[in-house]
């Protein structure tokens, strides 16, 4: 029965063989930042609560301190020092279970980890899912380099626009000073400041652009990779905690392994469920965030386009219908560097 209760609550388990290629550098360095995440969520002793479940886990199964020590505090104690004895040992006891409850945990979470890394043990893999997460990875690393251009371009953009001000600027002095090339310099100064009005404009769209893409990125994705990094943890426990329950069921069957073993079979249980709902939750945020993703980059991608292309053929009709079109404000030209942007 239990066996079969295994089978339906893992994707795939898949065996995994260790190889000597040139990627084992970088995966000795994966296997060191992902023992550095089993350790990091270590138990909290100034809050102290008993915990069922490991690092990483929820709140669920939590028994407040403020409980136990309430409940002892009530009891009827003739000697004030003894009651204050007891509550002490109580605190002490509590603190102990829960110390040993996080390292039962982290021994067995670290000790699937490096089984899974060096090929002695079995991972549960969900295909599809994991190459929507790997998708994402990659397409979040991509989008984060365009972010980064498109930064790149609005403060080099904002250096020309500076430099095309102070150009009006000298053109506009030198013609009241030259009365012999008063003309010459006098339409230069009047293109110069045309391109400058032009170049706020171009300014706040790509501004727009670079918050709207900004936000993509670093909330909307980043939310929803938190999401995955409480999934893969509970993939991680849940493979250990089967893993034990699998060694138990190969063992004896004598009265003390089969207290152990229904111990496991609990924990299992938990940990399975688990696994499950983050599972369906990151199934359920990577679709809404791959249509999200769509419907923004859309509207970005097009409101980019327009504004560099009314820009560079001179049209500032265009351009300044571009801004309309998408609904965004130009601040008054005495904004501080680098944001023409007001969002509506």
């Amino acid at each position: 029965m239990t066996d079969g209760l295994m089978s339906k609550a893992a994707t795939m388990e898949i065996p995994i063989h260790g190889n000597g290629d040139s990627r084992r550098l970088a995966e000795d360095d994966g296997l060191e930042q992902d023992l550095q995440q089993v350790m990091v969520s270590g138990p909290n002793l100034n809050e102290t609560s008993i915990v069922s479940g490991g690092y990483g886990g929820t709140a669920e199964g939590i028994i407040p301190t403020s409980a136990i020590k309430g409940s002892s505090l009530h009891q009827q104690h003739p000697n004030p020092a003894l009651a204050g004895e007891e509550a002490t040992r109580g605190i002490a006891v509590e603190k102990f279970d829960v110390v040993k409850k996080w390292g039962i945990n982290t021994y067995k979470c670290t000790k699937q980890l490096i089984s899974e890394r060096f090929g002695r043990g079995s991972r549960t893999v969900d295909l599809e899912l994991e190459t929507q997460i790997e998708l994402l990875r990659d397409t979040k690393r991509k989008y984060e380099s365009v972010l980064g251009l498109a930064r790149a371009l609005t403060s080099h953009f904002y250096s020309l626009v500076q430099t095309q001000h102070a150009l009006a600027d000298a053109f506009s002095d030198l013609s009241q000073k030259s009365p012999e090339l008063q003309e010459e310099f006098g339409y230069n100064a009047e293109t110069q400041k045309l391109l400058c009005k032009n170049g706020e404009t171009l300014l706040g769209a790509v501004n727009f652009f670079v918050s709207s893409i900004n936000t993509l990125v670093n909330k909307t994705m980043e939310d929803t990779l938190m999401t995955i990094k409480q999934y893969e943890t509970a993939r991680l426990e849940y493979d250990a905690y089967r893993t034990d329950l699998e060694e138990l069921n190969l063992g004896p069957r004598d009265a003390s392994t089969l207290c152990r073993l229904d111990a496991a079979q609990a924990h299992f249980q938990a940990h399975r469920a688990k696994y499950e709902k983050l599972r369906a939750d990151v199934a359920v945020k990577l679709k809404f965030l791959e249509e999200n993703k769509v419907k923004v980059m859309h509207k970005q991608l097009l409101l980019f386009h327009n504004a560099i292309s009314a820009y560079f053929a001179g049209n500032q009709q265009q351009l300044e219908q571009t801004l309309k079109q998408f609904n965004i404000k130009l601040k008054s030209p005495g904004a501080e560097k680098p944001s023409w942007l007001e969002e509506p």
